[in-house]
C-alpha cells in the first residue's frame, strides 16, 4: 500500500527529499488545473506549480503532523499566486482558447454543443471576482470540503457556504446572459 501524503511529507520534512517526487506525481496536475482555471494561462499555471513545489521543499520544516498535506499545499499555492500577481502586476483574464482538436473526424453535434457550453462556462467564471472564482474552483473543481476551504482562506464554514452559494448564483446569471449574447472569449495563447 502506498504511503499517504502526510507520511511522504513527514519524510520530506525530515530530510528525505526524494519523497517529494511522489508528492509531485500525485498533485502537480491538481495544482496545474487550479492555477489554469484561476489565471486563465497555461504558462502561468506551469510556473506556479513549479514555484509551489519549490516552496514545499524550502518550507518543509514548517509542515506539522496534525495538518492535512493537501490543505497545507493549497495554502502555499494561494501564497505563490498572490506573490506572482504582485511581482508581475497581472490580472486574471479569460481562459486561453480551447485545446486544439487533433482528430480529423468531425465531432457529433452534441459534443460540439457540450464543448461550446464548457467554453462559455469558463468565460463566465472569469467574469466573477477572484474571491468568488476561487471558492468555486476549490469546492467544485478540486472537490474540497467546506471545512478545508474555511481553514485555507481563514473564515468560518458558514461564510464559505454563503460565498459558494452567491458565487454559483452570480455565475448562473452571467452564464445565461452570455449564452443569449453568444460572446467570444478570444485570448491569445501564452
Amino acid at each position: 500500500m502506498a504511503d499517504t501524503d502526510e507520511i511522504l511529507m513527514q519524510a520530506v520534512r525530515e530530510g528525505d527529499v526524494s519523497k517529494l517526487a511522489a508528492l509531485f506525481e500525485r498533485h502537480h496536475r491538481v495544482l496545474y488545473d487550479f492555477f489554469a482555471r484561476l489565471t486563465g494561462s497555461r504558462t502561468i499555471a506551469d510556473d506556479l506549480v513549479q514555484d509551489v513545489f519549490f516552496r514545499i521543499l524550502k518550507y518543509r520544516k514548517t509542515y506539522r503532523d496534525n495538518r492535512r498535506f493537501r490543505a497545507w499545499m493549497f495554502h502555499i499555492a494561494r501564497n505563490a499566486r498572490v506573490d506572482y500577481v504582485r511581482r508581475n502586476s497581472c490580472e486574471s483574464r479569460p481562459p486561453e482558447n480551447g485545446i486544439p482538436i487533433e482528430s480529423a473526424q468531425p465531432l457529433p453535434e452534441q459534443e460540439i454543443e457540450h464543448l461550446q457550453q464548457a467554453d462559455l462556462l469558463e468565460c463566465a467564471l472569469f467574469r466573477l471576482s477572484e474571491e468568488k472564482r476561487e471558492v468555486l474552483i476549490l469546492s467544485r473543481y478540486e472537490d474540497m470540503k467546506y471545512e478545508e476551504i474555511a481553514d485555507l482562506i481563514g473564515c468560518s464554514i458558514g461564510t464559505v457556504k454563503v460565498r459558494v452559494h452567491r458565487a454559483l448564483k452570480e455565475l448562473r446569471e452571467i452564464f445565461f446572459k452570455m449564452s443569449r449574447e453568444k460572446p467570444l472569449c478570444d485570448v491569445k495563447k501564452s
